[in-house]
């Protein structure tokens, strides 16, 4: 069975958690986070404004699709196919799932080109009462805890602690809600609620509940684990952008949502995902101690996201 290291923020010894950071990190790419200091209140009030949302008709959720550009808003039910991300083109039917997705609340000075179709441009629904209220709270939130996580990470790294602090202060990171609905027929064979694949960037806060058909990781010998959360820690791991960044020191692991036992197929199923990007301009090289040889090119977080993103059919983050 697979164990996922359970890391407490509060802890004084912040050398032996960063130790404890890094070797999660090169084994799975997974970690339990608790001791973060988000309120439990806040994040109850994310999963119910974002279920209630879910819960409107479609005509009210329409407005606020992705479109003609935008990589953010709501995207319809099994409209998103994430295993594209790594084998696209093939046939396969769509993730059982909708989501929604804002991008940062507060827009820089002096906007670049390729940054302004990610500042700015949230749009957010007057119903369910307080929804823009709730979101944006919990994204302001997210991003102190991504700062935090981006510290302990330069520290397991060993490098000093603000080392990214400049690379992420013009973040360009994502907030989803993923919200897989009851599933009164049988998916067709090979659909998942979220097809395996691996995240886009530096690393993912998931909160999620204990619902049936939940999050799988898989192993380095391709078995799949269940993976649940305590109420009171989120699920974090790191994306393929970080795995770039640390030449491959640390792993970007495959996930997947799987679908619930039929008996159970009635419940519905919700996660809140913060997908953290470093700013668009942020060159992304081989980072100091992660080896002599660098496996791969320079490239900015901007545009390894848009490669990303161009992979990806109907859904607006990894």
């Amino acid at each position: 069975m697979l164990r996922v290291p359970d890391i407490d923020l509060s802890r004084a010894d912040r050398a032996a958690l960063a130790a404890e950071v890094d070797a999660a990190c090169r084994d799975i790419g997974f970690l339990l986070v608790r001791g973060h200091g988000i309120a439990p209140d806040l994040i109850g009030r994310m999963h119910t404004v974002s279920r209630a949302f879910f819960r409107l008709p479609d005509s009210e959720k329409r407005p606020f699709q992705v479109r003609n550009g935008r990589i953010h808003g709501w995207t319809g039910p099994r409209q998103s196919y994430l295993a594209d991300t790594l084998a696209p083109g093939e046939t396969r039917a769509p993730d059982w799932k909708e989501g929604f997705s804002i991008g940062p609340v507060e827009t820089p000075p002096d906007l670049t080109a390729e940054e302004t179709r990610y500042f700015g441009c949230n749009l957010l629904p007057a119903r369910p009462d307080g929804f823009a209220e709730v979101w944006e709270d919990y994204f302001r939130a997210m991003e102190r805890l991504a700062g935090d996580l981006m510290a302990l990470f330069a520290a397991a790294l060993r490098l000093p602690d603000d080392y990214f602090q400049s690379r992420i202060d013009r973040h360009i990171t994502g907030l989803s809600a993923q919200y897989y609905p009851p599933q009164p027929v049988a998916p067709a064979p090979g659909q998942l609620r979220a097809g395996a694949h691996t995240d886009f960037g530096s690393l993912t806060i998931l909160s999620t509940g204990d619902d049936p058909g939940g999050l799988q990781v898989c192993d380095r010998g391709g078995v799949w684990h269940d993976v649940s959360a305590p109420h009171d820690a989120f699920v974090v791991n790191i994306g393929d952008l970080m795995a770039q960044w640390t030449n491959d020191r640390w792993v970007s692991t495959l996930h997947r949502v799987v679908n619930p036992p039929r008996e159970r197929a009635h419940l519905p199923r919700q996660s809140i995902a913060f997908f953290h990007q470093p700013n668009w301009h942020a060159v992304v090289e081989c980072l100091p101690g992660c080896g002599a040889t660098p496996k791969y090119a320079p490239i900015t977080s901007g545009a390894h996201f848009e490669r990303k993103l161009g992979l990806l059919r109907g859904a607006s983050d990894g």
